[in-house]
């Protein structure tokens, strides 16, 4: 790892120790922003990337850390959470919860703690990457340790199709 980390790499990687986390955090030479990108570059499953995204639930920021592997169903999300609305958070309320910018969100390391959700699709996997709070930096967990480090409740955040 650099000899100097960006700060919220910093708090990212001091959460985790405090936390008991032994996963080391991954520094690449160039900005992974997607899920397909970060999967390519480490070798793994798309589904094995543990996407961060805040979403504005009725005004209050939500995080939902979602498999690579499917999109949001923000109606499932909405009902999951009880609100009425749950819509994408624009990039000044991202910041503004994570004090992180899109594409580096990290799962923790926020101001404030943030109601989450973790998708239970990433149970599937024994090792799961999260971002690291900077688009360059990404972190080895799993699902169980996820949902210690954040306090999310596990979830369905993908409406999955019925036979007709």
């Amino acid at each position: 790892m650099p000899e100097k980390l960006h700060p919220n790499v910093e708090k990212v990687a001091a959460v985790l120790r405090e936390h008991g986390a032994t996963g080391e955090i991954v520094v690449f030479e160039e900005a992974t922003p997607t899920a397909a990108t970060a999967a390519a570059r480490l070798g793994c499953e798309v589904g094995a990337i543990a996407n961060s995204l805040v979403f504005d639930a009725d005004g209050e920021p939500l995080l939902v850390l979602t498999s690579g592997a499917h999109r949001v169903d923000t109606a499932l999300v909405a009902r999951t959470v009880g609100a009425a609305k749950v819509r994408r958070a624009s990039p000044d309320l991202v910041r503004a919860a994570t004090g992180q910018v899109i594409g580096g969100v990290a799962p923790l390391g926020h101001p404030a703690p943030l109601r989450t959700l973790v998708d239970t699709w990433l149970d599937r996997y024994e090792t799961v990457w999260a971002a690291a709070g900077h688009p360059h930096t990404v972190f080895p967990t799993s699902f169980a340790e996820l949902l210690r480090l954040t306090g999310g409740v596990a979830a369905e955040v993908e409406e999955k199709a019925t036979a007709g």
